[in-house]
Protein backbone atom coordinates (compact mmCIF):
# COMPACT_ATOMS: atom_id res chain seq x y z
CA UNK A 1 0.00 0.00 0.00
CA UNK A 2 0.85 3.70 -0.51
CA UNK A 3 2.19 5.25 2.72
CA UNK A 4 0.20 8.25 3.67
CA UNK A 5 1.05 11.31 5.68
CA UNK A 6 -2.54 12.41 7.69
CA UNK A 7 -2.43 16.24 8.13
CA UNK A 8 -4.97 19.04 10.09
CA UNK A 9 -5.49 20.88 13.11
CA UNK A 10 -6.05 19.82 16.40
CA UNK A 11 -9.27 17.86 17.16
CA UNK A 12 -10.30 16.99 12.99
CA UNK A 13 -9.73 13.14 13.46
CA UNK A 14 -6.23 12.07 12.28
CA UNK A 15 -5.42 9.82 15.38
CA UNK A 16 -9.14 8.13 14.94
CA UNK A 17 -9.02 7.95 11.49
CA UNK A 18 -5.46 6.16 11.55
CA UNK A 19 -7.40 3.31 13.90
CA UNK A 20 -10.62 3.19 11.25
CA UNK A 21 -8.06 2.42 8.73
CA UNK A 22 -5.98 -0.09 10.88
CA UNK A 23 -9.44 -1.87 11.70
CA UNK A 24 -8.79 -0.96 15.46
CA UNK A 25 -11.75 0.07 18.46
CA UNK A 26 -11.77 4.00 18.56
CA UNK A 27 -10.20 5.11 21.73
CA UNK A 28 -9.53 8.72 22.01
CA UNK A 29 -5.29 9.18 22.07
CA UNK A 30 -3.38 12.80 21.89
CA UNK A 31 -0.97 12.69 19.39
CA UNK A 32 2.06 13.87 21.00
CA UNK A 33 4.57 13.44 17.92
CA UNK A 34 5.10 11.76 14.81
CA UNK A 35 3.87 8.50 14.91
CA UNK A 36 4.57 6.14 12.24
CA UNK A 37 2.46 2.97 11.84
CA UNK A 38 2.85 0.17 8.58
CA UNK A 39 1.19 2.99 5.95
CA UNK A 40 0.02 5.59 7.66
CA UNK A 41 1.95 8.30 9.41
CA UNK A 42 -0.10 10.60 12.33
CA UNK A 43 0.78 14.05 12.89
CA UNK A 44 0.00 16.16 16.09
CA UNK A 45 -2.57 19.03 14.93
CA UNK A 46 -0.17 21.59 16.87
CA UNK A 47 2.07 20.78 13.74
CA UNK A 48 -0.03 22.30 11.26
CA UNK A 49 -1.05 24.84 13.59
CA UNK A 50 2.27 26.30 14.51
CA UNK A 51 4.14 28.03 11.49
CA UNK A 52 7.80 26.55 13.09
CA UNK A 53 6.22 23.38 13.59
CA UNK A 54 5.17 22.99 9.97
CA UNK A 55 8.82 23.18 8.54
CA UNK A 56 8.49 19.73 10.10
CA UNK A 57 5.42 18.18 8.18
CA UNK A 58 7.42 19.42 5.05
CA UNK A 59 10.35 17.18 5.75
CA UNK A 60 8.04 14.02 6.86
CA UNK A 61 5.85 14.47 3.84
CA UNK A 62 9.48 12.77 2.13
CA UNK A 63 7.99 9.54 3.66
CA UNK A 64 4.93 9.44 2.77
CA UNK A 65 3.86 8.50 -1.08
CA UNK A 66 0.46 10.49 -0.37
CA UNK A 67 -0.36 13.44 1.66
CA UNK A 68 -3.91 13.48 3.39
CA UNK A 69 -5.25 16.90 4.25
CA UNK A 70 -7.85 16.61 6.75
CA UNK A 71 -10.89 19.30 7.61
CA UNK A 72 -13.46 18.24 10.14
CA UNK A 73 -16.99 19.32 8.82
CA UNK A 74 -17.53 21.23 11.98
CA UNK A 75 -14.59 23.60 11.46
CA UNK A 76 -15.85 27.16 11.42
CA UNK A 77 -12.81 27.98 9.05
CA UNK A 78 -10.33 26.37 6.97
CA UNK A 79 -6.60 26.33 7.86
CA UNK A 80 -5.49 25.71 4.45
CA UNK A 81 -5.09 28.28 1.96
CA UNK A 82 -5.97 28.84 -1.35
CA UNK A 83 -3.80 26.61 -4.03
CA UNK A 84 -1.10 25.13 -1.18
CA UNK A 85 -1.09 21.83 -2.63
CA UNK A 86 1.26 23.42 -4.86
CA UNK A 87 4.27 23.44 -2.93
CA UNK A 88 3.74 19.77 -2.39
CA UNK A 89 5.86 16.79 -4.47
CA UNK A 90 3.59 14.24 -3.31
CA UNK A 91 -0.13 13.61 -4.84
CA UNK A 92 -2.45 15.80 -2.47
CA UNK A 93 -5.74 14.55 -0.68
CA UNK A 94 -8.51 16.09 1.34
CA UNK A 95 -9.84 13.67 3.55
CA UNK A 96 -14.13 15.68 5.09
CA UNK A 97 -14.35 13.69 8.71
CA UNK A 98 -16.98 13.54 11.04
CA UNK A 99 -19.52 13.66 8.30
CA UNK A 100 -21.97 11.96 10.84
CA UNK A 101 -21.85 14.77 12.93
CA UNK A 102 -25.10 16.49 13.28
CA UNK A 103 -23.46 20.21 13.54
CA UNK A 104 -21.15 19.14 10.46
CA UNK A 105 -20.94 20.89 7.04
CA UNK A 106 -19.42 18.48 4.93
CA UNK A 107 -20.10 20.37 1.67
CA UNK A 108 -18.13 23.42 2.74
CA UNK A 109 -14.94 21.61 4.37
CA UNK A 110 -15.19 19.58 1.05
CA UNK A 111 -15.25 23.09 -0.86
CA UNK A 112 -12.12 24.29 1.14
CA UNK A 113 -10.52 21.25 0.41
CA UNK A 114 -10.82 22.11 -3.15
CA UNK A 115 -9.69 25.45 -2.86
CA UNK A 116 -7.06 23.96 -1.22
CA UNK A 117 -6.05 22.24 -4.40
CA UNK A 118 -6.64 18.47 -2.87
CA UNK A 119 -7.81 16.12 -5.08
CA UNK A 120 -10.12 13.43 -4.63
CA UNK A 121 -11.31 14.48 -1.58
CA UNK A 122 -13.10 11.91 0.59
CA UNK A 123 -15.94 12.08 2.82
CA UNK A 124 -15.73 10.00 6.23
CA UNK A 125 -16.53 9.19 9.29
CA UNK A 126 -14.87 6.93 11.21
CA UNK A 127 -16.89 5.80 14.05
CA UNK A 128 -19.46 4.15 11.75
CA UNK A 129 -17.09 3.30 8.87
CA UNK A 130 -18.64 5.47 6.08
CA UNK A 131 -15.69 6.32 3.43
CA UNK A 132 -12.98 3.88 5.39
CA UNK A 133 -13.21 1.80 2.32
CA UNK A 134 -12.39 4.57 -0.57
CA UNK A 135 -9.45 5.62 1.21
CA UNK A 136 -8.16 2.01 1.36
CA UNK A 137 -8.72 1.81 -1.79
CA UNK A 138 -6.94 4.57 -3.14
CA UNK A 139 -4.13 3.69 -1.44
CA UNK A 140 -3.83 -0.07 -2.76
CA UNK A 141 -1.33 -0.78 -4.78
CA UNK A 142 -1.63 -3.53 -7.67
CA UNK A 143 -1.46 -7.07 -6.06
CA UNK A 144 -2.09 -5.42 -2.59
CA UNK A 145 -4.12 -7.61 -0.31
CA UNK A 146 -5.98 -5.82 2.30
CA UNK A 147 -6.93 -6.56 6.06
CA UNK A 148 -10.64 -6.66 5.02
CA UNK A 149 -11.95 -9.04 2.62
CA UNK A 150 -15.02 -6.41 1.56
CA UNK A 151 -16.27 -2.95 1.34
CA UNK A 152 -18.63 -4.12 3.93
CA UNK A 153 -16.37 -5.14 6.77
CA UNK A 154 -13.89 -2.34 6.00
CA UNK A 155 -17.18 0.05 6.29
CA UNK A 156 -18.79 -1.30 9.76
CA UNK A 157 -19.51 0.66 12.75
CA UNK A 158 -16.63 0.70 15.18
CA UNK A 159 -16.58 0.09 18.78
CA UNK A 160 -15.67 3.09 20.67
CA UNK A 161 -14.21 3.91 24.09
CA UNK A 162 -13.60 7.20 24.59
CA UNK A 163 -15.07 9.61 27.21
CA UNK A 164 -14.06 12.83 24.68
CA UNK A 165 -17.77 13.44 24.56
CA UNK A 166 -18.64 13.31 28.10
CA UNK A 167 -18.98 9.95 29.59
CA UNK A 168 -18.06 6.54 28.41
CA UNK A 169 -20.04 4.50 25.92
CA UNK A 170 -21.10 1.77 28.35
CA UNK A 171 -22.50 4.37 30.70
CA UNK A 172 -24.83 6.05 27.78
CA UNK A 173 -22.31 8.69 26.95
CA UNK A 174 -19.72 8.73 24.10
CA UNK A 175 -20.30 9.06 20.13
CA UNK A 176 -23.98 9.58 19.06
CA UNK A 177 -22.65 6.64 16.77
CA UNK A 178 -21.33 4.27 19.47
CA UNK A 179 -21.95 1.04 18.61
Amino acid sequence: MKKIILMGRSECGKTTLTQALKGDVIHYHKTQYINHYDVVIDTPGEYAENASLAKALALYTYEADVVGLLLSSTEPYSLYPPCVTACCNRPVIGIVTQIDHPDGDPDRAQGWLELAGCHPIFRVSSYTGEGIWQILNYLRKPGDVLPWDSEQAAERPRVVLSNKYGRLPEEGGGHPQTV
